[in-house]
């Protein structure tokens, strides 16, 4: 896996001194992160701990003339597995940006649904995404679609409006998509819209809500007959889902928090609604260089409260250049459906390059 890492590594590099002599290509650039993970959980039956790569990225961007911007991005997921999980491609797409009011992007990208999910995973600040940001947005999705970091393949448009004093007071964003996740072709050729809007009347703040309307195709559940027989069927998984979210982010401070329900069955065809919610503060306590942090992560899987999972998590993070930084977190877990409680604890090493 380490060998193929570098290969791609390498061949990022080299097409980018070559695209940077061309005139089609402006500003090219290469750059990535790695993540390194230590975590421990004292769940009976399920105890762990564990030193991990989480992930680690390259990526290949620029600008052809003016007004045209585009990006390849590769994954590698710490995993010993010899198969496509291992190493994948997360972005490929381009994007006309001549007017603020009007982008188009199409190709592989992140789809347009909550605050969360477009944040890099060390910007987010925790030891995760959020569990209704990875259960309802596409990381390791309830219809039980291929993890695909919040992506899909299609079409975008987007923009800004309003501007006072240097800042828009509202931003709109809707796609139409595949809905299989990245690098897979539709599977029932009924496609995914999903859209959003946001204010932001005040500097740092933003306030939206998001709609999601689609199907994930190809699905196969079983079901029991009017006999009592088990019959296997096959179709497609609804995906209607909403979500309202907030956020200030201003002086080193960060408060975030998102509710997010959906309707349509899970990959196991066993319960219709789901939802979630989190809140999370991140204070500084010397700015741009550490801070401490909590979060309240709550997921129901049938939207009842016999199938939730909370996690009430505290941590701090230290910045010891803009580019080297160590988090570390610990959660209180209360799973509903399992064992009741038990305790994690993480710890990662993200740098940039």
């Amino acid at each position: 896996m380490k060998k193929r890492f570098f290969s791609i590594a390498a061949l990022a590099f080299a097409v980018a001194t070559v695209s940077a002599q061309n005139k089609w290509f402006q500003d090219v650039k290469v750059g990535g992160f790695a993540m390194g993970q230590f975590q421990s959980s004292d769940k009976v039956g399920d105890e762990s701990n564990s030193f991990n790569i989480r992930l680690a990225r390259v990526a290949l961007d620029g600008r052809s003339h003016d007004h045209f911007y585009w990006k390849v991005q590769m994954q590698v997921n710490g995993t010993t597995k010899e198969d496509n999980t291992a190493i994948r491609l997360v972005d490929l797409f381009g994007e006309w940006q001549k007017f603020s009011f009007f982008k188009v992007k199409a190709g592989q990208f992140k789809r347009p649904f909550t605050f969360e999910n477009p944040m890099n995973p060390i910007d987010q600040g925790f030891m995760n995404y959020s569990q209704n940001v990875s259960k309802l947005s596409g990381f390791t999705d309830r219809t039980g679609e291929q993890a695909s970091n919040g992506r899909d393949i299609g079409l975008q448009v987007q923009g800004d409006f309003l501007k006072v004093n240097g800042r828009n007071l509202l931003h709109y964003q809707v796609g139409v998509f595949n809905g299989q996740g990245i690098n897979k072709k539709d599977a029932d050729n009924r496609k995914d819209i999903i859209g959003g809007v946001w204010v932001m009347p005040i500097k740092g703040l933003r306030v939206g809500a998001f709609g999601w309307t689609g199907s994930r195709g190809g699905m196969t559940w079983t079901e029991t007959d009017e006999t009592g027989a088990t019959v296997t069927k096959t179709g497609s998984i609804a995906k209607n889902r909403y979500a309202l979210s907030a956020e200030y982010a201003q002086n080193d401070w960060t408060l975030r928090t998102e509710y997010i329900h959906s309707q349509g069955y899970d990959k196991d065809h066993t319960g219709d609604k789901a939802d979630g919610f989190y809140a999370l503060c991140i204070a500084p306590i010397i700015k741009n260089k550490l801070h401490v942090k909590a979060r309240y992560d709550l997921y129901r899987n049938q939207k009842d409260w016999a199938s939730s999972k909370t996690l009430y998590e505290i941590g701090a993070d230290y910045m010891f250049t803009k580019k080297l930084q160590l988090n570390v977190e610990y959660a209180r877990v209360n799973e509903r459906t399992g064992h009741h409680n038990y305790n994690m604890f993480d710890a990662q090493l993200n740098f940039r390059f």
